[in-house]
């Protein structure tokens, strides 16, 4: 008779009465065997796959599994997922395959497009400069027929005239005849021509033109290639930078805005050059404007009015031996000045060579206007340094004033104190933070402001702000206002300001010029890195003219 199944053992797969079950009790060996309850129908509960009991059920087939379809299907799950994956990068990995093939292209075809671009630019250059060696060439060749030809006009004359003193030679060795007596001589017609030495030179208009044009166009080209490449399409276009800076500031072309515009304008090398072989020479210091010429009133961006030439004055002629009171005036200001003027002599024939064209050179971030509330937020207090004045310079009102005036201030010989130009320095210096401070002038005429280097020469001809790599400067020279840095000029829209404020900010490396009139508007701002501390500087030229630091709490 059989005995009714005591447990099951999951591991032997049977189920055993008592006295079977003993060994698994016993015996060590059975210890690790799965002993439960009495499992009826034990074999439909066998996995026919694996002969394992079937302990899970899988909601997904809806049918029970045993432990090693459970591992096998997390497996072939995994092993799905990792086919997907891999299928995944290595269609992302064919189609940057095809991507670098596609770059490989377009950088060919690129290349290509450059070359030829570059190919054409050496195309023209090589024409223009053979055009403009041919223009020098016919101007020699027609410089020496002239020449050739009045050498052979004198020495024509210088033949017929030897043969003339000849024949009086055998005259004078007859002068005991009778006929020495009777005889007459006319000399040549040619004795009575002075002989002169022409004034023959290459310095047609074209050739001056030409060597202008590739003046300013080196200069501009060199200009442009230290600039990135981000940067050189918008100083090839600027007017493409004004209209996005336009529309990023909407409300600066609203009706009624009092805002004065950037003007930018595109640099035009043949109108530099037209410029440099015309000749234009601006008002001399010496006349202090007296002299009547010609020239260019600037005026203000959106006046709606044409820039207005200043009229010719007649001027009475003075009587003979007397002095009229222009070239008075103008050698009183030149034998008073003379210490400026031995660059300014320099400077206007330069001038004539190498004119600059009129941009505004704000840079499209900065806005029209600002509120000088916020300017102020980095207001400085200066003072002016005695130790590097001019002695031409007076400092008044607690060393805030500074005039300039003909006679010599009894100031001590410092190195550090300026010699040639009537400049000075403030006893403070900056490099770092943000800086502002403004300044007031008694007039728009022969005034310089800016920022120098304390390594700025002192003595020399080239101490004068902007003129060297050591400072830079906006400087009102007659009606017209100019941006100098390392004797390069920038030609500027003039404000004609009463008030100028300047915001340096060394971390960025800028240095801004306000025209400051209720709100500030920038008119002018350079951007250089700063390799030591940089300290407000001012040059005054004219007789009787000042500047004054002013307190930025009025």
């Amino acid at each position: 008779m059989e005995a009714e199944a005591s447990q099951t053992c999951h591991t032997c797969m049977a189920s055993f009465c008592e006295e079977h079950l003993r060994p698994h009790r016993e015996n060590p060996v059975f210890r690790v065997h799965q002993l439960t309850a009495p499992v009826s129908n034990l074999l439909e509960r066998i996995c026919t796959d694996h002969h394992k009991l079937m302990e899970f059920y899988c909601s997904q087939h809806a049918r029970s599994i045993c432990s090693i379809c459970l591992q096998q299907s997390d497996l072939r799950g995994k092993l799905g997922l990792l086919d997907g994956k891999i299928t995944k990068n290595e269609t992302v990995v064919s189609q940057m395959r095809d991507m670098q093939n596609k770059l490989k292209d377009s950088a060919t075809k690129r290349m290509k497009t450059l070359s030829a671009e570059y190919e054409q630019m050496r195309v023209m250059l090589a024409r223009d400069e053979r055009d403009a060696l041919m223009a020098v060439e016919r101007e020699l060749e027609s410089g020496q027929a002239k020449l050739k030809g009045l050498m052979k006009k004198f020495t024509e004359n210088i033949d017929s005239m030897s043969k003339a003193k000849e024949d009086i030679h055998s005259l004078l060795s007859q002068s005991q005849t009778l006929g020495f007596l009777q005889a007459s001589y006319n000399l040549p017609q040619n004795t009575n021509f002075d002989p002169y030495t022409p004034r023959i030179n290459l310095d047609s208009k074209k050739v001056i033109a030409s060597q202008a044009f590739a003046a300013a166009l080196k200069e501009h080209l060199a200009e442009m290639f230290n600039q990135p490449f981000e940067a050189r399409q918008v100083m090839l276009k600027p007017e493409q930078s004004d209209l996005q800076w336009q529309r990023r500031n909407p409300r600066s072309h609203s009706p009624g805005c009092s805002i004065m515009q950037p003007f930018i304008r595109p640099w035009n090398p043949v109108q530099h050059a037209h410029a440099s072989a015309s000749g234009f020479k601006p008002l001399s210091p010496g006349t202090m404007g007296l002299e009547p010429q010609w020239g260019l009133m600037a005026t203000r961006q959106g006046s709606g009015s044409q820039p207005k030439a200043v009229s010719k004055k007649k001027v009475q002629k003075p009587k003979k031996g007397q002095k009229s009171t222009e070239d008075t005036m103008g050698n009183e200001n030149l034998s008073s000045s003379m210490e400026n003027l031995l660059e300014f002599n320099g400077k206007e024939a330069e001038s004539r060579e190498q004119p600059v064209a009129v941009t505004s050179d704000i840079p499209p971030n900065i806005t029209s206007s600002e509120k000088r509330g916020e300017l102020l937020k980095y207001a400085t207090v200066l003072t002016l340094d005695q130790k590097t004045a001019h002695k031409r310079i007076a400092l008044n009102e607690g060393f805030t004033k500074a005039s300039v005036s003909d006679e010599h201030e009894n100031y001590p010989d410092s190195p550090e104190r300026f010699t040639v130009c009537s400049q000075v320095l403030t006893s403070k210096g900056f490099s770092r933070g943000r800086h502002y401070w403004e300044v007031k002038l008694s007039s728009n005429n022969f005034i310089g402001l800016g920022l120098a280097y304390k390594s700025i020469d002192r003595k020399g001809p080239t101490s004068r702000l902007g003129r060297n790599a050591q400072s830079w400067c906006v400087e009102w020279f007659n009606v017209k206002l100019s941006a100098w840095h390392n004797s390069s000029e920038t030609v500027l829209v003039n404000p004609n300001s009463k008030r100028v404020g300047v915001l340096l900010d060394c971390e960025e490396g800028t240095a801004t010029f306000y025209n400051v009139a209720g709100r500030a508007y920038p008119f002018h701002s350079f951007v250089f890195p700063f390799t030591e501390a940089v300290y407000p500087a001012f040059w005054i030229f004219s007789s009787g003219s000042s500047i004054s630091l002013c307190k930025l709490q009025d």
